[in-house]
């Protein structure tokens, strides 16, 4: 199982807490280190990811730690009927809000603050859910994958986005020394939280990537789960239905 990492080590408050604290601190430079920090890459995985549920055809879809909406926006090519977003931060929310009212599309996508451990939604409740970059930062991942797979109809589809381990060189090395050394640095002069893109790296390298994380679904009770690769192993897309 993953170890527990947290973004502030001098704190005694729970990982849940801290992890809120963080977002809301970073929320109104987000977006713009997260295009800054990926190099507008993650546009791709997202997109690759929504294209994986069009067979599913879902009418309501869940976006679970979905931040500043992107992914619940991106989600709006599935021609759903409703799209709820959950976050535990009203900072990323309180952006996220904003894009959606911009674009005119409260009638389609609802965000509201929650524990994506602990979700506020009946059993059997979505098509599809989607969480982006978000379970490494559950304090229970098993509890929570456990709440997922509780509120996602029978059938339904589940696709989440996360960071990998690139395994080969000289992506591997390339890979360690910016998350480890250039993503910090970029974070502390650009955010107000200098903390937050230190927890990055360590989160990413603490999580169970690939079939360690397909142990998990599986052991919630997903079938036809995979797990595929995105730009040599940087991230990866896991796939998997109730």
């Amino acid at each position: 199982m993953n170890q527990l990492v947290t973004p502030y080590k001098n704190q005694t408050t729970s990982k849940k807490e801290q992890v809120a604290s963080m977002f809301n601190n970073i929320a109104p430079k987000y977006d713009f280190l997260n295009q800054l920090l990926s190099l507008g890459i993650h546009k791709g995985w997202r997109k690759k990811a929504i294209q994986l549920l069009q067979p599913q055809k879902p009418k309501k879809i869940l976006d679970i730690a979905t931040g500043t909406a992107d992914f619940a926006i991106e989600a709006l090519k599935l021609n759903p009927d409703s799209i709820t977003g959950v976050d535990i931060s009203e900072g990323m929310l309180k952006i996220g809000q904003g894009k959606v009212n911009k674009l005119g599309l409260q009638n389609k996508i609802s965000l509201k603050l929650g524990d994506s451990e602990n979700l506020p939604f009946s059993d059997n409740s979505f098509d599809a859910i989607t969480v982006g970059f978000g379970v490494r930062n559950f304090e229970n991942l098993e509890k929570g994958i456990a709440d997922v797979y509780r509120v996602l109809n029978t059938n339904g589809m589940l696709a989440i986005l996360e960071f990998s381990k690139p395994q080969h060189f000289p992506v591997k090395q390339l890979y360690h020394f910016y998350f480890r050394y250039v993503t910090p640095f970029i974070g502390k002069v650009f955010s107000r939280d200098n903390s937050a893109y230190t927890y990055l790296p360590a989160s990413v390298n603490a999580f169970p990537a690939g079939e360690e994380f397909i142990k998990v679904l599986c052991k919630a009770g997903f079938k036809e789960t995979k797990a595929i690769p995105l730009t040599f192993g940087i991230a990866s897309i896991y796939i998997a239905r109730k």
